[in-house]
């Protein structure tokens, strides 16, 4: 069984029942088959897409975007979804070393990738709701003769489908590549966390081009026969309208959005009467936020995973969030966690060690990486890089990240990324960035710098990351230190610029 099958199957079932609601209008299980079919005949006639070919997206959320991961799962093809949030170096470096067949892109990003065009290659550029010079317009393709056609359902459930870039410590992005059965298995782990069922209408405000937004509710919501009511992105107003007339149950949500909507003024008065659950993810959630939930009637489940493991590795039974709130959870139902030492054994309970995950919805490959792919797996368990422990009833504690990553508003950011471009940066000798913890977006980007003279023109580093890094990777504050502090290897040490920042934090 492929993903395609999934749509397949609810449309004979409950062929008139509401699978997307999106800007007002409803597509039925039906209509999201039949141009789920369409798409893939279009992509394999007129776009000669084949088994393993890759087809990028770069748009917000949309019923297309899923539309497109069904037919390529027909087709064969993998889906590669681009962070719409990113610059047009980081998109050029993604989609050079994926190299899709095609690359279909909303209106709002079409100069984005217009901009960028010298640097991706030769690839097939397909225009969402507009005619464009030198692209194939969405519409028309969707219209040909050949469209008409079926294509042969090819796909094997260990074949891949989805390729998701996540960047690395080392500042070079990497793809993860996740099969049928990944997302499959995925889908079971998230029925059996959220009791999961056709009568359940799913609120999706995150974006989808990350594997949480994609793959924790949204397609496993399609897989049950549920109802997915489909933001483009979230805004505090549409989501509460959507909680209230829409009639939802479960919705997926990060920290940020959890304050953003306790600060507003509907949060106390807002009716949460049908919603079951509200699953929190990305980075370490603080304890009295899930109190603060709960305490509105809703529990606020946490989730751990990362791209790697499709995400759903642990998570939290909603019947123990305010008995153990600070808790991840438990292993997810199709998947194995162990906890080990550096020598990559196990530790005892109540003992920090590293997650390594195991279970059918881990990643296949890190893509066009051997080394990394290597480096990750051990007898087939998946460092994740993050620390945590167990206390003895079996809850998850995840304690804190080994990896040099930074999470600020759910989303991740990687050090070396903004430290490789500040180091192009004439004034300065060295740089290390970090995370400072803030109450609103979790942690933001610090850069800790050594100037080469007696410059400290703030304003002109931040001007030269812009256009460079994404808009979240650019840093909140720049301090400036007459040296880093490094260990005997030359390495810096970044625990003692975390109580530099903090220390400077507290005279402020």
């Amino acid at each position: 069984m492929n993903l395609s099958h999934w749509i397949e199957h609810q449309a004979s079932e409950q062929p008139q029942k509401c699978a997307i609601r999106f800007e007002g209008q409803d597509l039925s299980y039906s209509e999201v088959a039949s141009k789920a079919d369409r798409l893939a005949d279009a992509l394999g006639n007129e776009l000669d897409v084949t088994h393993g070919d890759r087809v990028a997206y770069l748009g917000l959320n949309s019923p297309e975007l899923l539309l497109l991961l069904f037919a390529c799962a027909r087709v064969g093809a993998i889906l590669v979804p681009l962070n719409w949030r990113l610059a047009g170096p980081e998109h050029a470096h993604m989609l050079k070393d994926a190299r899709p067949q095609c690359l279909l892109v909303e209106p709002e990003f079409l100069k984005h990738v217009e901009d960028i065009g010298q640097d991706i290659g030769p690839i097939l550029k397909i225009a969402y709701g507009e005619t464009r010079t030198g692209w194939i317009s969405y519409n028309k393709l969707l219209s040909g003769e050949s469209a008409a056609r079926q294509a042969e359902n090819v796909t094997r459930p260990e074949d891949p489908v989805l390729l998701c870039y996540t960047s690395g410590t080392t500042g070079k992005p990497k793809g993860a590549l996740l099969s049928n059965n990944a997302l499959l298995w995925n889908a079971e782990n998230s029925v059996h966390m959220h009791d999961l069922s056709n009568e359940d209408v799913i609120l999706t405000v995150l974006p989808m081009f990350h594997v949480g937004g994609l793959n924790i509710q949204t397609m496993p919501a399609l897989k049950a026969g549920a109802t997915v009511v489909l933001h483009r992105r979230f805004e505090p107003g549409p989501f509460f309208d959507a909680i209230e007339k829409d009639g939802i149950t479960l919705t997926l949500v990060v920290p940020t959005i959890v304050r953003t909507l306790a600060d507003d003024s509907r949060w106390e008065s807002a009716d949460f009467s049908k919603l079951r659950m509200i699953s929190v993810g990305s980075t370490i959630v603080p304890e009295e936020m899930v109190r603060a939930v709960g305490e509105r009637g809703v529990p606020l489940v946490q989730v751990y995973g990362s791209t790697e493991t499709a995400p759903i590795a642990a998570y939290m039974p909603y019947r123990e969030t305010m008995r153990r709130p600070a808790s991840t959870g438990k292993p997810a139902r199709h998947c194995e966690i162990r906890l080990v030492d550096e020598e990559c054994h196990d530790v005892a309970i109540g003992e920090k060690g590293e997650i390594l995950v195991r279970g059918p919805n881990v990643m296949t490959e890190y893509w066009n990486d051997p080394e990394a792919t290597a480096v990750a797996f051990t007898d087939g368990w998946f460092h994740t890089g993050d620390i945590a422990h167990y206390d003895k009833a079996g809850f998850l504690y995840v304690d804190g990240r080994s990896k040099d990553m930074i999470i600020s508003g759910g989303e991740n950011v990687y050090p070396a990324i903004i430290e490789k471009v500040l180091n192009q940066y004439p004034d300065l000798s060295e740089v290390a960035v970090i995370g400072r913890p803030d109450d609103y977006w979790g942690e933001v980007v610090v850069a800790v710098v050594v100037p080469k003279g007696e410059a400290r023109d703030t304003e002109g580093i931040l001007s030269f990351c812009e256009g460079r890094i994404a808009q979240f990777e650019i840093p909140r504050e720049v301090i400036f230190v007459d040296q880093l502090p490094r260990n005997a290897m030359g390495k810096v040490v970044k625990e003692m610029l975390h109580e530099t920042v903090l220390a400077l934090t507290a005279q402020t």
